[in-house]
């Protein structure tokens, strides 16, 4: 069993772990926390796919046992909604609506896109990132294998292009094929956009996530670019692709979060 498949194990009554070691300075990540979840629903929907699920985050989560409870809300001929949230320690933590279905099964259509992939060097050839960049500790990157744009690394070092985009690769470092559950965390598993902004870099804390699965990865690791344009009010947005080794988009995702915190 994988890393990723140990961490988002969900029994058939719901009981499932936060891992440790999932986590930006101590708390899990967000799409680690929406794929654990997500999970469990995709369980309950009995469904092959996550299609569009939506999160808000109620509250950090920590290592420790948890629990996914759900319940379908409709189920349709090609998807089946279900709504449910993610609890731990006797607090809400994720409170999710989703549409599961079988993109296998998605027949032939038109298609209209206006946009490429992005412009990546070779993999070899980016920017590792690893869990001590940046002000706080991201010790989720022990098990991931994120590769920076070497255009796109300079706000380590203080040096920001005050363009908020960040580009890369993403991969599991055990090898761990990359399927459709395993969108809903690539797409928060980037230094945020932000970043190349004039703000310190540090923890951004998210208040609503939703990810938008668009068609099953080939093999091999994924090209991702993200991008804010709204920073506001101590709120900013996110917006992101992510495109398979054929060059075919396979996810998209939209984040509401906080502006960085630093402690």
């Amino acid at each position: 069993m994988s890393e990723f498949d140990d961490a988002t194990q969900v029994d058939p009554d719901g009981s499932t772990a936060i891992h440790d070691g999932w986590d930006i300075n101590g708390n899990a990540n967000g799409g680690y926390l929406m794929a654990l979840a997500a999970r469990g629903l995709l369980a309950v929907a009995g469904r092959a796919d996550p299609i569009s699920v939506t999160a808000h985050y109620l509250s950090p989560g920590k290592p420790g046992p948890a629990q996914v409870d759900a319940e379908v809300v409709k189920a349709g001929r090609r998807f089946t909604t279900v709504s449910g949230r993610l609890t731990s320690g006797g607090k809400p933590v994720l409170q999710l609506v989703g549409a599961f279905g079988d993109l296998a099964a998605v027949p032939p259509a038109y298609e209209h896109i206006d946009v490429d992939p992005p412009d990546l060097p070779p993999f070899e050839e980016c920017t590792p990132r690893s869990r001590n960049q940046g002000a706080v500790e991201v010790t989720m990157m022990d098990r991931l294998d994120v590769r920076i744009h070497p255009g796109h690394s300079g706000w380590v070092h203080g040096d920001r292009n005050g363009v908020p985009e960040m580009t890369g690769w993403f991969a599991f470092r055990d090898g761990r094929p990359i399927d459709t559950l395993a969108l809903l965390m690539v797409c928060d598993a980037f230094p945020p956009a932000v970043f190349h902004l004039d703000m310190p870099p540090g923890w951004v804390p998210t208040v609503e996530y939703t990810v938008h699965v668009r068609g099953i990865p080939a093999p091999g690791p994924v090209k991702c670019v993200f991008r804010s344009q709204f920073v506001q009010g101590g709120f900013l947005n996110e917006d992101g692709e992510v495109w398979d080794s054929t060059g075919r988009l396979v996810a998209q995702s939209r984040q509401l979060g906080l502006t960085p915190l630093t402690s």
